[in-house]
């Protein structure tokens, strides 16, 4: 195997080592996001990504970027097997790869819409207490996004606010209104103080006492 690795010219070695390592992270990123949620480590990433792309359809995020390579690599590999030029091969690989981002990007789309639609009431997000997810823009000048729990689910979902700083990703927030078609307005608090248990001591009668 080595030996065989070792033996490839650069181009065919370049898109054998993309192919086996995108794939490799794409499995892990399926089973993770199909299997309870997704890591912290990946909404990170994506967040990062994805905070001068807008919200609603994310076609740059760091699932979709796997999956870009995971098909350059994949389809530059079948490429080379059929004795195409090394342009063709880039022009298709890269064509391929931005075709796998679409059909993620509109994947996740549509199962976050499927998550949001029906019984729920946005309303019942009001006071909320929630976290930013995607920055959003002061005095309701760029939409974002907010991770908050909203009727015992934990939801991203789209959020404006009134103060005059943004709102910066991590930032702890508490939904204060909601517009008619249900994007939530948010301002900057902190984290709810939980109650802490008091402690019981026992108190002892010492026999001889006077």
């Amino acid at each position: 195997m080595a030996d065989w690795y070792s033996n490839l010219e650069f181009l065919p070695k370049l898109y054998w080592t993309i192919a086996i390592l995108g794939s490799i992270i794409f499995t892990i990123v399926m089973i993770m996001a199909f299997a309870g949620g997704e890591a912290d480590g990946i909404e990170d990433v994506d967040s990062d990504i994805e905070s001068d792309t807008g919200i609603g359809f994310q076609f740059l995020t760091f699932k979709n970027l796997v999956g870009f390579f995971t098909i350059f690599g994949w389809s530059g590999i079948a490429c080379i097997d059929a004795g195409l030029t090394p342009t063709l091969t880039v022009v298709i690989s890269v064509i391929s790869g931005l075709i796998m981002m679409t059909i993620m990007a509109s994947l996740f789309y549509f199962m976050s819409k499927l998550t949001d639609s029906g019984t729920l009431n946005y309303k019942n997000a009001l006071d909320a207490i929630g976290e930013v997810y995607l920055p959003i823009g002061a005095d309701r000048s760029k939409m974002g996004k907010v991770s908050i729990r909203v009727q015992g689910t934990m939801r991203e979902l789209d959020a404006l606010t009134d103060s005059f700083q943004d709102l910066k990703t991590g930032t702890i927030i508490k939904v204060v209104d909601v517009t008619k078609n249900g994007i939530l307005i948010v301002d900057h608090t902190r984290k709810p103080i939980e109650p802490q248990k008091p402690n019981n001591y026992e108190i002892t009668e010492h026999a001889g006492d006077s």
